[in-house]
């Protein structure tokens, strides 16, 4: 069998929407699992097993403040990782480390940075931390991006803001995960994609 043009990754079925059962032509779905190093190990093992040409990432996300809404669809221009340590300089990272992947392809979809810390914020204070250099929160762009990149792979990703970070961040989420992973993915089925 032929290498896909495009990988799918989701963290998990739910984010899919329905897109494991009927993939579009020349597409080939898979998840990564949850959290950033079980993802990187996952998107590794699928770069090196399918071999696509490029991969998109899709799922949900939790908003830094008031700037987006929940059911708004974004994607991804910079992934960053960070923690409330590393912004309040209780922690560093050698000087060498990488924690910034830039979309290396556009999607027709407004913008936006995402901060990719090791848990789920549940702090308004922390939320504003983070907000200072991300608008939105997931948990597995950081180990997706990176495997992508040094395999020299394009990596893009939509998400869907399901939650505002903060204490009730879960609860939202859960409210609304299924509902605006569904709007996101119909919203995709509208773009052609110019992958390179």
């Amino acid at each position: 069998m032929d290498s896909p043009d495009l990988l799918l990754l989701a963290a998990f079925a739910p984010e899919l929407a329905g897109l494991d059962r009927e993939p579009s032509c020349g597409w080939q779905t898979a998840l990564t699992g949850i959290g950033a190093v079980t993802a990187a190990a996952a998107t590794a093992r699928l770069l090196c097993e399918i071999r696509p040409r490029a991969v998109l990432f899709i799922g949900t996300c939790g908003a830094y403040g008031d700037r987006l809404n929940v059911g708004d669809c974004l994607a991804a221009s910079e992934v960053v990782a960070v923690s409330v340590s590393e912004i309040q300089r209780r922690a560093f990272r050698p000087s060498f480390e990488t924690t910034r992947w830039s979309a290396s392809w556009d999607l027709p979809l407004p913008k936006y940075v995402v901060a990719v810390p090791p848990a789920i914020t549940s702090s308004l204070e922390d939320a504003t931390m983070l907000g200072q250099i991300a608008d939105v929160e997931h948990l597995e762009l950081a180990g997706v991006f990176a495997a992508c990149h040094l395999a020299d792979v394009p990596i893009s990703a939509a998400l869907t803001v399901a939650n505002r970070v903060g204490p009730n961040a879960h609860a939202e989420w859960s409210a609304n995960h299924k509902r605006v992973s569904r709007r996101l993915v119909d919203t995709l089925g509208r773009f052609d994609f110019d992958i390179l």
